[in-house]
C-alpha cells in the first residue's frame, strides 16, 4: 500500500494506493472518494477473523465505531481517498513489531498487519487528564494512520515531557505518563489557566495535536443558537 497525505496539515486527506489481493481496514465513515475496483465489507472483526463482538465493543469504549470497513483492491492501481471527521492533520506511522497508543477517535486506518485493540487507562488518569479511561492499542507489523484535530507534532522524548491535557495523539508504549500539576503550586497551575498535565517519562515518540475539541467546544458553545 502506497500513501500520500494531501492538503497538510490543517485539512488533511490520505490517498491510498492499493495492488490487487491488498487490503486496508478504516474507521467507518473514513472514506472520501474511490476508484470502482474497490470490494468493500463491513464487520466487527478484524480482516482474517480476529476479534468479532467482545472488540467491537471494547473499541467503542475507546471512542471508535463498533464496525471496521476493509476495502480490498480488486486489480492493480487502485485508489482510495480517506479523511477525518474533524478538520486537522493526518500521520502515517510504520509499525515494526512494536506497540502504539493511541487516543480513541484517532485511529484512521491500518493495513491487515496491525492489530487494533483496547487498552484501560485508568479511571483517575482518564477523569483528571481529560481523555477517555479506554485507549486503542495497536501492535503488530504494518502501515498505521493516525489522525488529529489541528496539526500533529512529533517529539522524541528522552527522560521527561510535559503535555497539556487534551493534546495526546499518540505514543509509544516505551512512555508511560503521569498526572500531574504543571507549576509548583496547584493553585498557581489553575490561575495560570493549565492547570493538570500529563507527564510523560521513558524513551520514545509522542505525538501532540495543536487543538483539542474539549476546549474549542467550550468556546463555540456559547456562540451557537439554541434550536
Amino acid at each position: 500500500m502506497q500513501h500520500e497525505l494531501i492538503a497538510r496539515p490543517s485539512m488533511t486527506v490520505a490517498k491510498l494506493t492499493l495492488q490487487a489481493g491488498e487490503t486496508v481496514t478504516c474507521e467507518v465513515g473514513a472514506m472520501v472518494a474511490m476508484s470502482a475496483g474497490f470490494n468493500v465489507e463491513t464487520t466487527s472483526k478484524s480482516r482474517g477473523g480476529g476479534g468479532g463482538i467482545r472488540k467491537g465493543l471494547k473499541r467503542m469504549f475507546s471512542g471508535e465505531s463498533y464496525f471496521l470497513n476493509h476495502f480490498t483492491a480488486t486489480a492493480a492501481d487502485q485508489s482510495l481517498i480517506i479523511g477525518p471527521a474533524m478538520l486537522g492533520d493526518i500521520i502515517h506511522y510504520p509499525l515494526t513489531g512494536g506497540t502504539l497508543v493511541v487516543q480513541g477517535s484517532s485511529w484512521l486506518a491500518s493495513d491487515t498487519g496491525v492489530e487494533i485493540d483496547t487498552t484501560w487507562q485508568g479511571f483517575g488518569k482518564a477523569l483528571f487528564s481529560g481523555e477517555s479511561m479506554f485507549w486503542v492499542k495497536c501492535s503488530g507489523t504494518g502501515d498505521l494512520l493516525l489522525n488529529s484535530f489541528g496539526a500533529i507534532h512529533e517529539i522524541e522524548v528522552n527522560g521527561e515531557y510535559t503535555v497539556d491535557t487534551g493534546h495526546i495523539v499518540a505514543f509509544e508504549d516505551t512512555l508511560q505518563f503521569s498526572i500531574g500539576k504543571a507549576g509548583e503550586s496547584l493553585i498557581g497551575s489553575f490561575l495560570g489557566g493549565e492547570g493538570l498535565v500529563c507527564k510523560f517519562k521513558g524513551q520514545g515518540k509522542l505525538y501532540c495535536q495543536t487543538h483539542n475539541p474539549p476546549s474549542f467546544g467550550k468556546l463555540l458553545g456559547p456562540k451557537l443558537r439554541p434550536r
